[in-house]
């Protein structure tokens, strides 16, 4: 190798560890506490920058925990029960009304018992169903950090006016003023939805059963009717009781599909007798 070559890879071998050794010894000589603060700083610095990029975002949960109030939600609503949907991932509570709840059961014209909070949410679902997009207007937050609001179909109708006078929904004057009371009495004469027979009011039920009635945290199967629920079952294609092997089968197709009333030729809310 040619040594003039040699002696200048040296001498740049020796100016490279050198300069190392150099930043070495200054790190050293730099107090532990300057470097932690300086650390510390640097994060603070950053946790502020992305904390402000943050806030402009339209995020609905972003504007509750730090006290905003949205001014409205709008899209395609998944239905959770007769008074709650949800909407790009956020629950709106209906205000004013309360419907019945999922697990409740009420009693038809003749004494006979059936699930009148599945039946109210279908009833929501067909309303909403058409005439999409549904936009709700925002006047609170509740104690489930659901967007409480006035919500209507694309067509202007009101939702919550709709589901108190087709007997689906109870006007809640510990909320509404008695906004809704007259579609209440108008319900109740024409015996129409919950007013054909027997309930509970929707707060009364749910003080008597406190385990069933915290909000869930999905929603009901009836939404996407043509899709494949989770459990498997399909709305398509439509079955007779002969082709169908079980009684929650059986209830699954009444309860989330269109044809399943079809099931329950008596109306007492129990599909597929001879198999239940």
């Amino acid at each position: 190798m040619d040594r003039s070559r040699y002696d200048n890879q040296s001498d740049q071998w020796r100016k490279r560890r050198g300069a190392q050794r150099r930043r070495a010894r200054l790190l050293a000589s730099i107090p532990k506490r300057l470097i932690f603060v300086t650390v510390a700083a640097t994060a603070a610095f950053v946790v502020q920058f992305v904390g402000q990029h943050i806030e402009g975002a339209p995020d609905l949960n972003v504007s509750r925990r730090i006290g905003q109030s949205p001014e409205s939600i709008a899209g395609v609503a998944s239905v959770i029960d007769g008074d709650t949907i949800e909407i790009h991932g956020q629950r709106v509570r209906f205000n004013g009304i309360d419907a019945p709840e999922s697990k409740q059961y009420c009693d038809d014209a003749k004494g006979f018992e059936y699930p009148c909070g599945r039946r109210s949410a279908k009833a929501l679902d067909s309303f909403l169903a058409a005439s999409w997009p549904v936009q709700c207007t925002f006047v609170t937050w509740d104690r489930y950090h659901r967007f409480v609001g006035d919500c209507r179909r694309a067509d202007g109708a009101s939702v919550a006016a709709w589901m108190v006078e087709h007997g689906q929904a109870l006007d809640w004057p510990r909320y509404s003023n008695g906004a809704y009371a007259a579609l209440q009495a108008k319900a109740e004469a024409a015996k129409v939805g919950i007013w054909v027979g027997n309930f509970q009011a929707p707060w009364d039920w749910r003080a008597e059963h406190a385990d069933d009635a915290t909000p869930k945290s999905k929603p009901l199967g009836i939404v996407n009717r043509k899709l494949v629920a989770q459990s498997g079952y399909s709305c398509e294609p439509r079955r007779t009781c002969k082709q169908i092997s079980s009684c929650d089968e059986a209830q699954w197709y009444l309860q989330n599909c269109s044809w399943g009333g079809k099931l329950d030729r008596d109306g007492d809310g129990v599909a597929c007798e001879t198999l239940c």
